[in-house]
């Protein structure tokens, strides 16, 4: 059978999602060592886009928009249930399912992987064919993995040479990495790849039987701290070849206090210099085994001759800071580290392009809709980006990124405008930031309060606050009094931008 492309032949969509994985570890990103085959071939072959975000830094909230197509305030799934604070543990019946959707189009839906979305419901409850894996990291002792493992007399799961972090009182703090004593065939990624290519299997059976296709989302765990590698991986790269980040110099100098405590919390300042590029050099080697595991699923893809009717999306949840600005994980801090993350789109119909405007995870939930035809439903609060990645020149597209952050650990509330030039933060409890992202691209330097920058700040002000507004967000109640915002235009808005907001279930 031909690999040509068969436009008349409705179009496949693989996706692939990893966890907390920064743009920078990615060679079509500017990274020049780390080794990303798949990433590369998407990247050459489909649309890389350049300033692309998450609606919020935090797994749940984030997976939660993809499945429903709608901002995080709007769903109200606001935290991961491992350390909720009172918010809700599963999403709100009656929202959009992403599987629903499809399913209504006639395509099979399947779930490898990952899920995070709420506590007890599962990919099934939502419409998708696949087990559920619960929680934040590789749950390595789910029966179905341990029965895998067994199958193929593969070595249980276990770990040496641990790099944890010390409290000043000699505490242990969070483990970030250690050597996994496992093959890399016996790792749990290789275990969810495994996965995929027997449910790709059948669906590129039943694809060439009766032109039905399919969905399948292939959904890592990583590279997600701890950073558990076998020794092929763990020390691929050397430690000399890693540069650490201007930001590993964050003084927390007018920043919000609680960025200080919550470097204390991840006992960040308690690796050397040598410790940190290892564990950077680990993180690498995640990204690596995870990409080098893929490669499977393309070829299998390839040899089953349906590579130029399949859609290949890439993208991850958030970043991650490891040890950027003093920080770690996720959290209370909007910088690019962990709110401008990487995102791929290979359409046989489409050619090799960068694209410099803005998008984020709920246009990846549109574009979907549009790829699979899905009639009667607008996307929810994303655009499609199907126009941009076939090469069309849209109309009226966003020239700015507005994200949202409920909390981590404990409640906080935050907002984000940013531009190509400047990023405002609105932090209710503390100092308000905002960045020259021209002459500061570290974002180390805040300057709120510079009376250069006030035009800028006022701008952006009342350009967060519009948005705010035409979303329905509450938020903008507290900039409505806080914020230099005109009283003439706040009376304007109250009879102009009411009618503008969407309508939801």
């Amino acid at each position: 059978m031909s690999q040509s492309v068969r436009s008349d032949r409705r179009k496949n969509i693989l996706f692939i999602i990893t966890d907390q994985q920064r743009r920078d570890t990615l060679r079509c990103y500017g990274n020049e060592i780390v080794h990303t085959p798949v990433t590369d071939l998407l990247a050459q072959t489909g649309t890389r886009f350049d300033n692309f975000f998450t609606p919020t830094a935090i797994c749940t909230p984030a997976r939660a928009s993809l499945l429903t197509g709608l901002l995080p305030f709007r769903h109200k799934l606001l935290a991961n249930y491992e350390w909720n604070l009172g918010s809700l543990e599963e999403l709100p019946e009656g929202l959009p399912s992403l599987a629903r959707l499809l399913q209504g189009a006639g395509y099979r839906t399947g779930h490898i992987g990952k899920w995070h979305v709420g506590h007890e419901r599962g990919p099934g409850f939502y419409g998708f064919d696949g087990d559920h894996f619960p929680g934040p990291l590789n749950p390595v002792d789910h029966p179905l993995y341990v029965d895998w493992l067994n199958e193929h007399n593969y070595p249980p799961f276990g770990v040496g040479d641990s790099i944890e972090g010390r409290f000043p009182d000699g505490r242990v703090g969070h483990l970030m990495a250690a050597r996994l004593e496992q093959p890399v065939e016996a790792t749990f990624e290789a275990f969810l790849v495994d996965k995929a290519v027997e449910l790709l299997e059948e669906y590129a059976g039943t694809y060439r039987e009766t032109g039905q296709p399919f969905y399948l989302a292939l959904d890592f765990f990583g590279p997600h701290l701890p950073y558990l590698l076998p020794d092929d991986y763990f020390d691929l790269y050397d430690t000399d070849d890693i540069t650490l980040p201007p930001s590993f110099k964050e003084a927390f100098e007018g920043k919000p206090p609680v960025q200080r405590r919550y470097s204390e919390y991840w006992t960040t300042d308690s690796f050397t210099t040598a410790q940190w590029k290892k564990i950077w050099a680990v993180y690498w080697g995640y990204v690596t085994m995870i990409e080098d595991l893929l490669t499977r699923v393309v070829k299998r893809l390839q040899d089953l001759e349906i590579w130029d009717d399949t859609v290949i999306c890439f993208t991850t949840d958030h970043g991650e800071f490891t040890g950027a600005h003093r920080l770690n994980d996720k959290g209370p801090a909007m910088y690019d580290d962990i709110y401008r993350i990487p995102a791929l789109v290979r359409h046989p119909e489409g050619g090799a392009q960068a694209e410099e405007r803005f998008a984020d995870l709920l246009d990846m939930h549109a574009t979907i809709l549009e790829i699979a035809g899905v009639a009667d439903h607008d996307g929810g609060d994303g655009k499609s980006l199907l126009g941009l990645v076939l090469g069309d020149e849209p109309a009226n597209w966003r020239t700015a990124q507005v994200s949202e952050f409920h909390g981590h650990h404990f409640a906080y509330q935050q907002r984000m405008i940013r531009t190509k030039t400047h990023k405002l933060i609105i932090n209710p409890e503390s100092y308000n930031e905002l960045y020259d992202l021209v002459e500061d691209p570290s974002e180390l330097l805040n300057v709120y309060k510079v009376p250069r920058y006030d035009q800028v700040r006022k701008e952006m002000e009342l350009a967060l606050f519009d948005e705010l507004r035409i979303r329905g967000d509450k938020f903008f109640q507290w900039m409505n009094f806080m914020c230099d915002i005109d009283w003439t235009h706040r009376t304007q808005l109250s009879t102009s931008v009411e009618s503008k907001i969407k309508p939801k279930v």
